[in-house]
């Protein structure tokens, strides 16, 4: 409804808010499953990462788990002691042998050093996917970390949405937070980044004002506290 950028008339302003408001309003504690099942493919790219790394490392027989490790004790060590596990992975010379006639008609066997220059690059490649990992692996593990947080913290969301939309004032958000569950914040946050502040200050303060004039969506609990979802 081009929320995001916020420039029309005000009445039409004012019908596309009333149509979000009332969306919100109808379908207030809906968003749980679809919060949850957000979370869980998080939960498999980080799977997935973990993943790739153990069938690297199977590929590799045994070497990938610590191989950038060990190429930063190889930067570290000593030149006459150390031993390079790239070269050691992705050998850059071998032993070939080939086969071709020789001047009487009869196949001779030939054995010489072959240059592999591929391997040069391939340890270029692996050593950068092997940090790769490791820097993925981390962010998505903060991510779940700070989901599962979210989802056990309530007063944290308070915070978290006041950081983000200080338009919004704190009152309004604490009677959402009360009011509604983790999935209708979660909702509600990804909207606020992707419509205009000002409407979406709006929408939440109106949003807040119908629930604290309706006990119809009151999440039970100790009253004058912020219950989880």
């Amino acid at each position: 409804m081009d929320l995001d950028i916020g420039i029309c008339s005000e009445a039409e302003k004012k019908q596309k808010k009333k149509l979000l408001l009332d969306y919100l309003w109808e379908n207030l504690k809906y968003h749980n499953w679809w919060a949850y099942r957000y979370y869980v493919c998080e939960l498999l790219a980080l799977i997935n990462v973990i993943g790739q790394m153990f069938l690297m490392n199977r590929f590799f027989d045994g070497e990938f788990m610590t191989f950038g490790l060990d190429v930063i004790q190889y930067m570290e060590a000593d030149q006459e002691d150390r031993m390079d596990p790239m070269i050691y992975i992705f050998p850059r010379m071998t032993k070939c042998t080939f086969f071709k006639y020789g001047s009487s008609g009869e196949v001779e066997k030939h054995d010489a050093i072959c240059i592999l220059p591929l391997n040069v690059v391939n340890e270029k490649i692996y050593i950068f996917l092997w940090f790769w990992f490791i820097l993925l692996t981390i962010l998505t593990l903060l991510t779940l970390i700070y989901r599962v947080v979210i989802i056990l913290s309530p007063r944290m969301r308070v915070y978290l949405f006041r950081m983000r939309f200080r338009l919004v004032r704190r009152d309004a958000i604490e009677i959402i937070v009360r009011r509604s569950k983790m999935g209708d914040w979660f909702l509600l946050y990804l909207l606020g980044e992707n419509i205009d502040t000002v409407i979406f200050r709006d929408v939440v303060q109106d949003l807040a004002t119908r629930l604290g004039h309706n006990q119809h969506h009151r999440v039970p609990g100790l009253k004058g506290e912020i219950q989880d979802a």
